[in-house]
């Protein structure tokens, strides 16, 4: 078993390099199918189920370091070449798609309790009314929406476990979707949203060491500043120091995507080979202790995600929306701010500030969605 920092770190990387070798290396057709991102998802996952390293302060803490750095930095390089008109292209058709996945979630959440109901008796509602907060917005809500109801902190516990195995399993179903686009958008009558942008930045070079070194550098650099701005500035149960250390980092991108360092090459190889890296970090942090305490919230969480896949898949037919848009905007409620920019990018880099915005909406709606959810809930909930 594992207990130290740099076994663990070593064995992230490696897992984040082999299926993108074995892509380069032999190009199965299976790859198209299953990409490297979402094989590497599953086998860390895979790890992490197995125990193989102990979660230990050491291992968490290293976790926890890696995640806050890398992603700011991630985000710094991916706006390097990123064409802010495709999102205005893009115009109320996102919103649109926003909108459609809360109500799918909305009716989702009351068709599984009701479906459940005669499980769920007296105040076993709660949990979902939690729930529904951090599925629209983030763990924020689900707390705020606790604290509003006044529900138990064992009953939270059921809360945090069914939203940390659905989320799991939901990206790696949405990493997994993208190979299907073509057929998606045919069968939709959509035009695919990244279609829509026309980058004037081409990062066509390869990296080159001191490439490498250099965007490396700048990146790692530029989110330790985005963190020590972010502590400066003014949080609520809604903004955290995260929340303003990804937009910090995103909006220094955004500038320099309009300077003459936007041509120097390499950041487009660099941000790839960072993105595969920070999913295998994330995928680690996958903790299914305790998942036989909780079987029907884990049923009632799993039958949530599947009808609300129907009901949204329903609406990019009726209102031809794109597999893309699409989720994104689920990532964006069931994932949060962190992991929907890297859903985002593995679809299109120019959709990376569509998948943060969206985040950042849905921790607006989130705990009036989590209180309305609660006021109907306790209706129909039995006695």
């Amino acid at each position: 078993m594992i207990q130290t920092v740099p076994p663990y770190l070593a064995l992230m990387l490696l897992c984040a390099g082999i299926f993108p070798a074995l892509e380069r290396r032999f190009a199965w057709p299976f790859f198209k199918v299953v990409p490297p991102i979402v094989l590497t998802y599953l086998l860390v996952t895979g790890l992490a189920a197995t125990g193989l390293w102990q979660v230990n302060e050491e291992i968490k803490s290293a976790q926890s370091s890696l995640i806050s750095r890398l992603v700011p930095a991630l985000l710094f390089l991916l706006m390097i070449n990123c064409d802010l008109r495709a999102i205005y292209r893009l115009g109320p058709r996102v919103l649109a798609v926003f909108f459609c996945t809360s109500l799918c979630l909305f009716i989702a959440f009351i068709a599984s309790f009701l479906l459940y109901r005669g499980w769920l008796t007296g105040d076993a509602w709660q949990p979902l009314a939690a729930l529904s907060g951090s599925w629209v917005g983030g763990s924020a809500n689900m707390v705020a929406v606790k604290q509003a109801i006044g529900m138990s902190d064992s009953l939270l516990a059921m809360s945090l476990l069914t939203d940390a195995l659905g989320y799991s399993l939901w990206v790696a179903v949405l990493f997994s979707a993208a190979p299907l686009a073509t057929a998606f958008n045919r069968w939709t009558g959509a035009q695919s949203s990244a279609e829509l942008s026309v980058s004037e930045l081409r990062d066509q070079a390869p990296a080159s060491g001191d490439s490498v070194l250099v965007w490396l550098g700048l990146a790692l650099f530029v989110a330790a500043g985005s963190a020590s701005l972010a502590s400066l500035l003014p949080t609520s149960s809604m903004i955290s120091a995260t929340t303003w250390t990804i937009l910090l980092a995103t909006g220094f991108g955004l500038v320099a995507a309009h300077t003459p360092l936007a041509r120097y090459p390499g950041a487009g190889s660099i941000s790839s080979a960072l993105l595969i890296a920070v999913v295998a970090v994330l995928a680690s942090q996958s903790n299914f202790e305790g998942i036989g305490d909780a079987p029907l919230y884990l049923l009632c969480g799993l039958t949530i995600i599947v009808l609300h896949a129907v009901l949204l898949i329903l609406a990019a037919r009726l209102f031809h929306f794109d597999l893309y848009l699409c989720g994104i905007a689920s990532l964006a409620h069931i994932g949060g701010v962190a992991a929907t920019p890297l859903l985002a990018a593995s679809y299109a880099r120019s959709l990376v500030p569509v998948g943060i915005l969206l985040a950042l909406l849905g921790y607006i709606v989130g705990t009036g969605f989590g209180l309305l959810m609660a006021s109907i809930l306790s209706r129909l909930a039995l006695p």
